[in-house]
């Protein structure tokens, strides 16, 4: 009587912390291209040294993969997709305190194009979120 309950129970979909992870992850790795293919030109554009938008390009890359392998488990981990939002919400405070700081002499793009990318990341943090909500993690 207990399989029989168990086996009606409504099962939660993932497949919305899926997508959302899956355009995180292209959307990460196309911005890491960028980072890397385009280090002369943000420096000079943004006033971002190529000794940062490089290393940045590398983990962006790395990022992007691992957020590719998260969505396309079978099931999502519970602690990998936490995690995700955790680094997400980090990096945007992170771009914003980096902006903020003066450590980089950014050009005025460059700080639109810091807070911009802060609030990009925060949203993806937010919607992966309310997609572990929705999963009923």
């Amino acid at each position: 009587m207990s399989t029989t309950f168990l086996a009606t129970q409504p099962t939660l979909s993932t497949d919305f912390l899926r997508t959302a992870l899956r355009v995180d992850g292209w959307g990460t790795g196309a911005f890491g291209v960028v980072m890397l293919a385009g280090a002369v030109v943000l420096r000079d554009l943004l006033g971002l040294p190529t000794a940062w938008s490089i290393p940045f390009g590398v983990a962006m890359l790395g990022g992007a993969l691992v957020l590719l392998l998260i969505a396309g488990a079978p099931e999502i981990p519970c602690c990998q997709a936490c995690a995700v939002v955790a680094v997400n919400a980090l990096s945007a405070i992170g771009m914003v305190v980096l902006t903020l700081s003066g450590l980089i002499d950014l050009t005025g793009l460059g700080i639109a194009f810091m807070f911009i990318g802060a609030a990009v990341v925060a949203i993806f943090a937010t919607v992966e979120f309310a997609g572990l909500r929705r999963a009923g993690y």
